[in-house]
């Protein structure tokens, strides 16, 4: 923002200040913003050829405006707002579920005659916590999110070398995948929300809000310590997550409304995805 002065005649309205450089040889120091606070170094009809010449400012307002006379901040007693370091961070606020945990830092040194303010002294993030949950507790089962990829990869992925997940397999269960073919299932989801990126990749088209979609568990999914379950199956009745992998900007929301989840529904035959 531009400042405005007018200057008549120096010798009247900045007497003193004509012919200085800095806040102490004119003896200026000003709160707030002043546009009179002003070091004129030349007279105002000069032609100013060189940027030193330029009028500098003694108010607070020219730490934000970027016009200060060189000797600001030490002259006026600027003194900007110093914070520690941050502790440590609590333990989480819940044994079972999500929560948050904090952090703090304490001021060093208050800011004063205009100095930069103190940042947040206290941060927040969220946590989880499962071990405090009962054995029969569904919590833990309803954060989970669910990682996807197009059904129509399913017949095509196998274990290989290549870093690709869409044609590598990656097998979880050290288990020969075939001798748990039998543990495989589906599960019905109603989609609650999805991102727009979700429309850009055709492969992802199925993910519509309030629309039905049907994924997959397949045997090389399954998860040992997951009882022998994909992660992120959902709780019937109940939002989960669901990313889409090989598509980061995909994602969003949906509820799992089947409670029978047998290989042999209508929901396994042509799977809109599968889980990974």
């Amino acid at each position: 923002m531009l400042r405005y002065w007018i200057c008549f005649a120096c010798a009247v309205y900045f007497a003193g200040h004509c012919g200085a450089n800095y806040c102490r040889d004119a003896n200026l120091c000003c709160p707030g913003r002043d546009s009179s606070c002003v070091v004129q170094k030349a007279h105002q009809n000069a032609i100013i050829d060189d940027i030193s010449d330029k009028p500098c400012y003694c108010d607070h307002a020219c730490m934000k405006l970027g016009d200060c006379c060189p000797d600001f901040r030490e002259t006026c007693g600027v003194t900007d707002c110093v914070v520690s370091d941050w502790g440590p961070w609590s333990e989480c606020d819940t044994s079972c579920g999500s929560g948050s945990m904090e952090r703090s830092r304490r001021i060093v040194q208050a800011p004063a005659h205009g100095g930069r303010h103190c940042p947040s002294l206290v941060q927040r993030r969220a946590c989880q916590a499962h071990h405090g949950c009962s054995p029969d507790s569904d919590i833990p089962l309803r954060e989970e999110s669910a990682m996807i990829l197009p059904g129509g990869l399913s017949v095509s992925r196998h274990s290989n070398e290549t870093v690709d997940i869409r044609k590598n397999l990656r097998l979880r269960n050290p288990d020969d995948p075939e001798s748990n073919s039998h543990r495989e299932y589906c599960v019905q989801f109603e989609v609650a929300k999805v991102a727009k990126a979700c429309h850009i990749d055709s492969e992802y088209k199925a993910l519509r809000e309030g629309g039905t979609v049907c994924v997959m568990c397949e045997a090389a999914a399954l998860r040992r310590d997951l009882k022998w379950r994909c992660g992120g199956h959902g709780v019937v009745g109940h939002t989960t997550r669901f990313y889409a992998l090989v598509a980061p900007h995909c994602h969003g929301k949906w509820i799992r409304t089947n409670e029978n989840m047998d290989k042999k529904g209508d929901c396994c035959i042509s799977p809109d995805f599968i889980f990974v």
